[in-house]
């Protein structure tokens, strides 16, 4: 390719990423993965925590490694350009996607052609390459170009898998370079810990061959992939702006420990404040086999649960914050059939001890849909065996939002508290009065005014200004119609009494 056309390139790259408006809300277009017989097998590399003082030659030995596997992603797409307020109850979405950008309220949703730029790198000689899901998801078209091709060559790939709740995809090279490949090295992203070093190669705003360097800020940060369902991620500082989404973060030994997929904005444009997200590369290398049959599975079994208040372990007999507590049971579903109910808590699950919420979660989707496994469950302080058999989750199902019957919680916006419904067996647990509606608070933010007042997860919620609220919904709405600045009147079932608190609205 000419020099012109190199130049030409580069420049639409450019272009096309700041053009790239509603990435995050990729349309419904079916463009369902294409299953193709292939043995994958990256390069992994050494499960140990990276140990050594770093030198002048560290950063630069590292991005001369890995840069020739890295490379520039352009897609071109149909998509129907909606208002973010449908999906966000008229909020701003506070962690943006890299390529998305809230569209002027009010639009009618259309479809529309548009391009955007990204990040993607190698793990097979055979053409293979990583990216974020929201790169490629809906795309039509999908370019390729190496960062170390200096003639600007651009080649076609196509997509093989796709996994909304890791945002990963595998896409492959419909025609390989004449040069041979190189592949990046798959790290351990669980040896990572807050404060080691890492470095993020990939195009923001389509500038090309960009190296940035941080650290680790921190691990586990729970961030929603689709309804209902969380992924744990890696925080980091090291600058990540529009188009590095898809692209390597990098141990010290030039490893890959993390796919970068998102950053934080506070609300603003969207470019780096010094908080970037990032998927930790084993919960891609576990899904890698189903990828590459271009569909993941995994299992569910119909059921909401929640961490064990901290200020509630007395009542469940737990001695230790353990087990996940059930919220909601869905009927005919899995648990119901199992006789699993509201209030149980699971302490075991396949005879695995259960730790806490996510923890659960891991679990049951990672058992193959059809399989009956054990439970160990804890009911009116007593442990009780179950039998339960996964199936499967279909995320296209769940994808429309929770009713208000199936709805888990919601947000007292301003007042720093998290609600959800008060079950039977929660309120006789609670020892609340029979006959008496209420909603449970299961989360106090610890800096709220809420909880200067002395609110604590575990409280009821009776009445809000004089007004009875008995669904999840009443409340929320009855909170948010109070002004900044202005009080809520609250009566709470609390410690087995009434209890009376005035919360500012923050």
């Amino acid at each position: 390719m000419s020099s012109r056309k190199t130049t030409l390139f580069y420049a639409v790259l450019i272009a096309v990423a700041s053009l790239a408006v509603g990435m995050v809300l990729a349309s419904r277009l079916d463009l369902s993965p294409r299953s193709e017989a292939v043995t994958l097998t990256p390069q992994v590399g050494a499960n140990a925590p990276v140990t050594g003082a770093i030198d002048a030659q560290t950063f630069r030995t590292i991005a001369k490694n890995v840069t020739p596997t890295v490379v520039n992603i352009r897609t071109t797409a149909k998509r129907r350009a909606q208002d973010l307020s449908e999906f966000f109850g008229g909020q701003d979405n506070p962690l943006e996607r890299f390529f998305g950008m809230p569209q002027p309220r009010g639009r009618q949703p259309r479809e529309e052609v548009t391009q955007a730029a990204g990040t993607g790198f190698v793990i097979s000689k055979d053409g293979y390459i990583l990216t974020n899901n929201h790169v490629v998801e809906g795309a039509t078209k999908i370019e390729i170009a190496f960062f170390g091709d200096e003639d600007g060559e651009v080649f076609e790939a196509k997509i093989v898998g796709r996994d909304q709740l890791t945002d990963s995809a595998l896409i492959k090279l419909t025609q390989l370079p004449k040069a041979p490949l190189q592949e990046a090295r798959l790290g351990d992203s669980s040896q990572m810990a807050p404060g080691d070093w890492v470095m993020a190669i990939g195009n923001p705003f389509g500038l090309a061959h960009t190296i940035s360097v941080g650290v680790v800020s921190a691990i586990g940060r729970p961030m929603a992939m689709a309804e209902g369902r969380y992924e744990d991620v890696i925080q980091t500082d090291a600058a990540i702006n529009p188009g590095n989404s898809g692209g390597p973060l990098l141990n010290l030994r030039g490893e890959v420990i993390g796919v970068n997929t998102a950053i934080y904005t506070n609300g603003q444009a969207g470019t780096n404040i010094g908080i970037g997200f990032a998927v930790p590369i084993k919960a891609v290398r576990d899904i890698l086999p189903q990828l590459e049959t271009g569909k993941v599975v995994r299992g569910r079994i119909a059921v909401q649960v929640r961490d064990v208040p901290r200020d509630a372990l007395a009542e469940f007999g737990l001695k230790e914050r353990k087990g996940a507590l059930v919220s909601i049971v869905t009927p005919n579903g899995p648990s119901a059939k199992a006789g699993l109910e509201p209030g149980d808590v699971i302490l075991e699950f396949n005879g695995k001890p259960v730790t806490g919420r996510n923890a659960l979660v891991q679990m049951v989707m990672a058992t193959k849909p059809g399989t009956t496994v054990p439970m160990k469950v804890l009911r009116d302080k007593a442990e009780k065996s179950l039998s339960v058999t996964v199936e499967e989750l279909n995320l296209e199902t769940e994808s429309g939002g929770p009713s208000e019957e199936s709805q888990e919680e919601q947000t007292g916006s301003g007042f720093g508290i998290t609600l959800g419904p008060l079950g039977s067996e929660m309120a006789r647990r609670l020892r609340v009065p029979s006959g008496t509606r209420g909603v449970l608070v299961t989360e106090v933010d610890p800096a709220s005014t809420a909880a200067r007042e002395g609110m604590r997860p575990g409280d009821v919620i009776l009445k809000v200004n004089g007004q009875t609220v008995e669904t999840v919904r009443d409340a929320s709405q009855a909170l948010q119609a109070i002004k900044q600045g202005g009080a809520a009147r609250m009566l709470l079932w609390k410690g087995g009494q009434e209890t009376f608190v005035v919360v500012t609205k923050e």
